[in-house]
């Protein structure tokens, strides 16, 4: 299995830099066994039913752009200089980060981003260093909000800086466990009224946690996809999520994870029967074709890179010829791509 199988033309201009208001007015795509239909994000209400579960991930992202100052003395007095920083993922000693510039930062130095909140640099590696703040819980959180900027992916911001209307958009309107510097962006498409209609439906819901980290945007380097190794991510599957997500199954209900973060979490903790089981560790599971689903019924999410592993788990999922003409569809139709782009609504053939 070549990374070339999972290539694809996709036109700049598709690249959503904005997401679609009201949130629930986004196209989606419908692709259900070998019909594609184009229809809208509130059309959800209508497509789903009573026995059908959707597991929402629960996560906050956190404001992790950030630019501070490190003053080193010199014989000529103070030198002051700017530094870019952006959090990845907490550590034991602090937070891992990516810095800019990297290479004249030192071991010990102080970086100040705010008179409430600086950080040391404890450790320095080719990939990034670990930084260990002066500030913890609600402090930290309090502080981070203040001085922070939204970390918007890498393809929005080489076309646009974040500003503060990022700071709602790019935030579900259910985000409750802070710890996540990307967000899961099929949720990004659900508003209130969405949610009752779908309550109304007699639809149910199911919340996980799973802290989407920097990692997701990493290229796939490998020709071989198969030996790619895939970053870990901490996730949450509650007794309560569990209990609700085996319910639905033994129902004979649809559980249908909204957003590949969601998905991913649910499989890591399904034994091979299909029985999820609470979960509380980082996961690294990797799914690409010829994967066996064990609880995933459908999904719900957007429109993902060409060569990404996110790609390979919708063509695991629904099959790569069918990805295939699904995603040749979405770009003659003028579909929106990426995190702030539009929806798809992914059901494969029952076996």
């Amino acid at each position: 299995m070549r990374l070339e199988d999972f290539d694809f033309h996709l036109p700049e201009a598709l690249i959503a830099t904005r997401p679609a208001r009201p949130r629930s007015s986004a196209r989606l795509l419908l692709a259900e066994g070998d019909a594609i239909r184009d229809l809208h994000v509130h059309d959800l209400a209508e497509l789903l039913g009573p026995g059908d579960l959707l597991v929402l991930n629960d996560t906050k992202v956190i404001p992790a752009r950030l630019t501070g100052t490190r003053t080193r003395r010199t014989a000529q007095g103070a030198a002051v200089a700017k530094v870019e920083i952006t959090l990845l993922e907490p550590a034991a000693d602090g937070w891992k980060a990516l810095a800019k510039p990297l290479r004249k930062l030192k071991p010990g130095e102080v970086i100040r981003f705010s008179d409430a909140l600086s950080a040391e640099v404890v450790e320095i590696a080719q990939a990034g260093l670990t930084l260990r703040f002066d500030a913890a819980g609600e402090a930290f959180d309090a502080a981070l909000s203040r001085v922070g900027a939204m970390p918007l992916p890498p393809y929005i911001a080489a076309l646009r800086p974040p500003d503060e209307a990022d700071r709602t958009d790019y935030q579900t309107v259910w985000a409750r466990h802070s710890g996540a510097v990307a967000a899961p962006t099929a949720s990004l498409h659900f508003d209130e009224p969405l949610l009752a209609a779908l309550r109304a439906r007699g639809v149910r819901f199911a919340h996980v946690t799973l802290h989407v980290g920097a990692g997701t945007f990493l290229p796939v380097k490998v020709e071989d996809v198969t030996t790619h190794r895939m970053h870990g991510e901490w996730g949450e599957v509650t007794p309560e999520a569990a209990a609700a997500i085996n319910a639905t199954r033994a129902a004979g209900g649809r559980v249908i994870p909204v957003g590949t973060t969601a998905l991913r979490l649910i499989e890591s903790a399904a034994a091979e029967d299909g029985t999820v089981h609470p979960f509380r560790d980082v996961t690294e599971i990797f799914i690409y074709p010829g994967y066996r689903f064990r609880v995933t019924d459908a999904l719900m999410t957007n429109f993902h890179l060409p060569r990404s592993t996110l790609l390979m788990l919708v063509s695991a999922l629904m099959g790569r010829d069918r990805i295939r003409v699904v995603y040749r569809h979405a770009v003659e139709s003028g579909y929106r791509f990426f995190s702030y782009g539009d929806a798809s609504l992914l059901i494969p053939k029952r076996e």
